[in-house]
């Protein structure tokens, strides 16, 4: 929570700067005000916290009263949340709240759609690191949300021997080797491959999961009964949700899809604000 309060506050900081100059000329500091926020098309909702600690840095004070709660699939027109506080506030956060809305919603609403292809199948789909620079924890909650899983957070959380790291250390076995005299044992080790005999020195080599990059069908086939369980196997590498069925089809554990996050649209949400005493 402590970097989704920090990257708040620079949302906020980028757009009041040293005041709203419209809200703040036009608004009593002590006038009280409902806002109500809405769907403009139906999407899974995600962000619900996140847009009232936007409020809440404002006006300590405001009340939020969601309508639904992250995950529920929302319709065209309908109430995500109402809002109670000063209307400074409710008018100065609107933007920045409906933002993280937007943003997460988009990316949990996109995720499900490719976990609805998945229904039935013993696949788990997973994200990457491909995310919006400071948002990776909010964006990978909002995987979450939408059915789906999270790979390694950063890498500080997990190995992953990619090609340039077996470049510089002299192939995969020397790098494997390397990983395993200086990280902890508890540590799990995959390694990324792209042909049958990187798939082979890797299996030998110890790797505890193996992820097969941007090969074909025919080639994830082969990889996977050579594997035959001896380690988890990962398919990632332009995966798009029309060849979902069939990558699952071929017997992986896992797929890794990096569009989950950098490729989701987002929503359209609205907020209408009123003054309790008198309109502005």
């Amino acid at each position: 929570m402590n970097s989704t309060q920090h990257l708040i506050r620079i949302a906020l900081k980028e757009d009041i700067g040293p005041g709203d100059i419209t809200t703040d000329n036009l608004v009593d500091p002590d006038l009280k005000g409902e806002g109500v926020i809405i769907a403009k098309e139906p999407f899974v909702i995600a962000g619900l916290d996140v847009a009232w600690q936007v409020f809440k840095h404002l006006d300590s004070k405001v009340i939020f009263r969601p309508a639904c709660i992250d995950g529920d699939t929302i319709e065209d027109g309908k109430t995500i949340a109402n809002i109670e506080g000063k209307l400074r506030a409710l008018l100065s956060g609107e933007r920045t709240a409906l933002n993280f809305l937007q943003r997460l919603s988009g990316i949990a609403t996109y995720v499900r759609l490719h976990v609805n292809e998945l229904a039935n199948k013993k696949v788990r789909l997973v994200d990457t690191r491909k995310t919006t620079p400071g948002w990776r924890v909010l964006e990978k909650y909002a995987v979450r949300v939408g059915g789906a899983y999270n790979h390694r957070m950063g890498l500080y959380d997990g190995v992953l021997i990619k090609d340039n790291h077996n470049a510089v250390c002299g192939g995969i076995k020397k790098a494997v080797d390397r990983i395993k005299a200086k990280a902890s044992h508890l540590v799990k080790i995959e390694v990324e491959v792209s042909t049958l005999n990187q798939v082979k020195d890797a299996l030998n080599a110890g790797a505890d999961v193996i992820m097969l990059d941007n090969m074909s069908i025919e080639q994830i086939k082969n990889a996977t009964a050579f594997i035959n369980g001896r380690a988890v196997v990962e398919v990632s590498g332009n995966v798009t949700k029309s060849v979902l069925k069939s990558l699952a089809d071929t017997g992986v554990d896992i797929i890794s899809i990096g569009a989950l996050t950098h490729s989701a649209r987002c929503v359209d949400i609205s907020m209408r604000v009123k003054a309790a005493d008198y309109a502005i």
